[in-house]
This record gives C-alpha cells, structure tokens and sequence, in this order.
C-alpha cells in the first residue's frame, strides 16, 4: 500500500470517521462543482450495543406481519421475483419472494454491524399486496387469491438513497486498503458466493456517495453456485459444512468463498467461467486485514448474532446453531 494512503487509512480507523475520499460531482443546484466523499466503511464504535434485530432500520419503521401493501410495479432484474409496493402511509418498498428472502436480512445485519454500508431492509412472514395485474412475470406461483405473500423480504425504497450506478471488486477507489479487504473477508464468513460487480452499489446520499454491496441474497448456504440453485442460499448444512479458511500462507490467507461452481456448471461455459473468475475475490488477503476484522467482529456478542437470524425468519434453534457457526469463524479470523 502507499505510505500517503496508509496513513491515510489508519488515521480514519484511529479517529472512528468513515473511509472515503473526496470528489467532485457537478450536481450542485447552482451549477458549481460540488465535492463529495465516497464512503466503504464506518468504524461501528458502538458495536456492542447495535440492535441486530432491526439492524440499519429502527423498530418503528418496520412493517408488520399481515399488513397490506398496494402494487406500484415489477422489477425483473436479478433471479428472484421482485415488486415494489407501497404501504398506507405511501412509503415505497421493494418486495423479494424466493429463498434469498430469509438469508438476507440476516446478511445485511451482520454486515452493517461491522461498518459496512447497507440497504434497510426486514422479513416478514406474510403480507398482502392488492392491485396485481394479471401479466407479472415472474413469481405468480408464490402469490395467493387474495394478493397475500408468505416469507418476503422488504426492502425500503428512501428518498434520501438514489443508486447512481454500480461499482466493481476490481478497480474501485478502495482497493490495497484493510477496510476493503475487511469486506472481502464478511462476504467469506456469510458464504456469499455471488458477488457479481451488478450486485454491488452507488448510493446517493447527503452524506456522499456509499459503495455498497446491495445485493446479500446468496449467503449462507453452499459456498458456490450450484445447479438449480441447490442449498446455496440459506441452508445451514452446506454453511455448516463448508471450508472458511482455505489456506494461509506467510502474510496471507485464502477463503474458500466464492468457491468455483459445481462441476455440473461446465455445461454452461460461459457461466462457469464468469463464476470461476469470481474466486479470487476471497484469495491474497493480508492476514493482518482478516484478523483486524475478526478481532472487529468478536465484540458482537451471541445474542446479537442470533437475534440478526431471528430477523431472517429462522427458528431459535437455527438461529443458535447458525451462530455457533459464525462465532467459530469470528475464531479462526481472530486466531490468524
């Protein structure tokens, strides 16, 4: 790393202010060039007192079970069936249907617990959404009669947030420092396999410009895409089972995650090239980074963890047992 950046980066560790550095955007009312940060990573000072059940939202802006939402539009970008609805006070959110709609929140929870950017976003186990045209898409099978939808993820769609754009795990303004690398290591420790540069984003905000990664949806399940989607999203056997630190070698480690795609994936060249290039995404981290994260992380304590499994919609005995998991991987980062 640069000895002007480094310095650069421990002063925002030491001092708790946000990794970014300035630009200029010609947005400004007047016409004059505006400067603005771009933003990774926050130092969570308070750490030990977040509430990981509601996560980046606070407990009275989240909707409850059984309220009844009114259809706005389709969003047919990604896999899973998305919609934007609206609630009764006119708030717009962005409804996931599928099996990424446990997974991540939990994901983002975990994430913003440890300074990185995320979306607000909850699990409910049912709504209703009136208004549905009969043409949707995608996801008319998960919809019953009367416009009700069980296990959906909401996603608030803020006024104060306007993605602008995407940006890539190569070639953005971070890379080479430990902030970066920290959150190449939390998408290893949730298993997010699918770490296409789409799913990552710009934010607007009046604070700058966030980076973010915007879409959680592919984490802890299987460490790789597999045919038909197969356990690679929420299913705590393949999380369970799969290997976290792949190798270390002197002042590096290797994650297993993204790990290649299953074998059967080969009949599809071009997606099995796409995902395979995606694997050196978890390699060549400096253990000094990893073990800064781990260190990071170990100040949450069980009951947060689990309480961000219990805002995923998991059981409590999931939740412990998902836990379990994460603590022992918070471990091996710490023991680095």
């Amino acid at each position: 790393m640069h000895k002007k950046l480094a310095v650069i980066v421990a002063l925002a560790g030491i001092q708790g202010i946000s990794l970014g550095s300035k630009v200029k955007s010609p947005a400004a009312a007047d016409g004059s060039a505006r400067i603005e940060k771009k933003l990774l990573w926050q130092d969570p000072t308070d750490i030990e007192s977040r509430d990981l059940y509601y996560g980046a939202g606070r407990k009275e802006d989240m909707p409850q079970s059984g309220a009844t939402f009114t259809f706005e539009k389709e969003d047919l970008n990604g896999t899973n069936p998305k919609y934007v609805v609206a609630d009764a006070n006119g708030t717009k959110w962005k409804v996931k249907l599928g099996d990424e709609a446990k997974p991540e929140p939990v994901a983002s929870r975990i994430v913003w617990a440890s300074g990185y950017f995320v979306d607000e976003d909850y699990f409910l186990p049912s709504i209703r959404v009136q208004n549905i045209p009969a043409d949707i898409k995608r996801g008319r099978k998960l919809i019953g009669p009367d416009g009700e939808m069980n296990n959906v993820r909401l996603k608030l769609e803020s006024k104060d947030r306007k993605k602008t754009g995407t940006w890539n795990w190569r070639g953005n303004p971070f890379m080479g420092t430990r902030e970066y690398d920290g959150l190449r290591v939390m998408m290893a420790l949730i298993n997010n396999w699918d770490l296409k540069d789409a799913n990552n984003g710009i934010i607007q905000t009046k604070d700058g410009l966030l980076y973010e990664v915007t879409d959680l949806g592919a984490s802890f399940g299987s460490p790789r895409f597999d045919t038909g989607y197969a356990h690679d999203k929420g299913d705590l056997k393949p999380y369970k089972e799969s290997k976290f630190i792949e190798k270390t070698s002197g002042d590096e480690v290797d994650f297993g995650i993204p790990g290649a795609p299953s074998l059967p994936i080969i009949f599809n060249p071009g997606q099995f090239a796409k995902r395979k290039d995606l694997t050196w995404i978890g390699k060549h981290i400096p253990r000094a980074d990893a073990r800064w994260m781990g260190e990071l992380l170990s100040r949450l304590s069980a009951k947060q963890i689990e309480d961000a499994f219990r805002a995923g919609g998991y059981t409590p005995e999931e939740a412990n047992e998902y836990t379990t998991v994460v603590q022992s991987r918070i471990a091996q980062l710490k023991a680095l």
